[in-house]
């Protein structure tokens, strides 16, 4: 009889234990298998992010896709249209942006000198950072540049070979994305026996693409806006190549918080190199950051609405990964991808979200 109570016991305290020991498995898996996809998607970035990037535009563009299709083009035709004329919008813009990036590398030794001898005497007044003017004693040439030209050549070529091929399969995969948009979307539901989850498949992918469509159509207009606003700034305080600035406030405000405080500096850096005073240094800076600060707290808001406000703090994250795994394009694809997170959860829950909450 002890000896049962003993076991009977032994056993009940031993539960715990394996209960324990079998969570920590589970959550270990569950952080390697993290930390592999992880890898996976920085080691097969140059296919991921391009389909990735594919994937994103290939919804915005969607609705025209559909649109098109109704008209009677055939969806072929329509997604081989459709990623021909991004692709002219992409070259003409480029194409428009050589000859003031050229200019701009041409300036590149003056403008470095100039910020040299604009900020070494700010730096100077403050002691604790011991800078002198030995620090940034280097002289700016083209003989030097010349003399470094080969390391940066080498980088630059090393870096053209990736971006070549990870063009080719961005605009293949959004030809073929397009052209079989209505096939894969007929199989993703399909992949759902049971009737009620194929209706919700239907208004997840539903959501997603007018989520997608609805958010950069109305930001193409509103970040239009304030990439016309920064030209004209550009343009009264004197600086070169007013219409780069537009282009770089217009590309610089899909990316939140980080294309935002990148262009500002840029552009308080631009006024103290153009201006000795403080005030008409900082003005075309302090005139871009109401401009845009009114934009993302005003009028985002009120054309957007509450439907797609995002956390700033997740939206934060999400720039913070994707920029460590993607680089700079990343960065451009943690909103949408954000969106798209956002989208698939709200419309899962929307039946709880229903739900009238019982009094307690």
């Amino acid at each position: 009889m002890d000896e049962r109570i003993g076991d009977t016991v032994e056993a009940a305290t031993d539960k715990p234990r394996r209960d324990g020991l079998q969570f920590a498995t589970a959550w270990s898996v569950i952080g390697l298998f993290v930390i592999v996809l992880f890898g996976v998607i920085e080691t097969l970035s140059i296919i991921l992010m391009p389909v990735t990037f594919a994937i994103v535009v290939g919804l915005i563009l969607s609705r025209a896709a559909a649109r098109l299709s109704r008209s009677g083009i055939p969806p072929i035709v329509s997604g081989l249209i459709l990623s021909a004329a991004f692709f002219v919008v992409s070259f003409l813009t480029v194409n428009a942006l050589i000859e003031p990036l050229g200019n701009l590398t041409d300036q590149a030794p003056s403008l470095i000198s100039q910020t040299r001898d604009r900020v070494v005497p700010i730096l100077k007044h403050y002691k604790w950072l011991n800078f002198t003017p030995q620090t940034f004693s280097g002289k700016v040439s083209v003989e030097s540049i010349i003399d470094n030209a080969g390391s940066v050549i080498a980088v630059a070529r090393s870096n053209i070979v990736p971006f070549l091929i990870q063009t080719l399969i961005f605009f293949a995969a959004l030809a073929l994305f397009l052209a079989g948009r209505l096939e894969l979307r007929q199989g993703i539901i399909m992949m759902f026996r049971r009737r009620e989850k194929r209706l919700t498949a239907i208004r997840v992918l539903n959501a997603v693409e007018d989520v997608l469509g609805y958010y950069f159509a109305t930001a193409c207009l509103i970040y239009g806006g304030i990439g016309i606003t920064v030209a004209v700034i550009a343009f009264a305080a004197g600086f070169s190549m007013p219409l780069l600035w537009g282009f770089l406030a217009f590309l610089s405000s899909f990316v939140p918080f980080l294309g935002f405080a990148i262009l500002t500096l840029s552009l308080a850096l631009a006024g103290f190199l153009t201006y000795d005073a403080m005030l008409p240094a900082l003005l075309p800076a302090l005139a871009f950051f109401c401009i845009h600060m009114v934009a993302e707290n005003l009028v985002v808001p009120s054309v957007m609405g509450k439907r797609l406000e995002i956390n700033p703090f997740l939206i934060f994250l999400a720039i913070l990964f994707w920029t460590w795994m993607w680089g700079a394009a990343g960065a451009m694809l943690a909103l949408p991808v954000s969106l798209i997170v956002m989208t698939v959860i709200d419309e899962l829950l929307l039946e709880e979200k229903h739900r009238p909450k019982l009094p307690g």
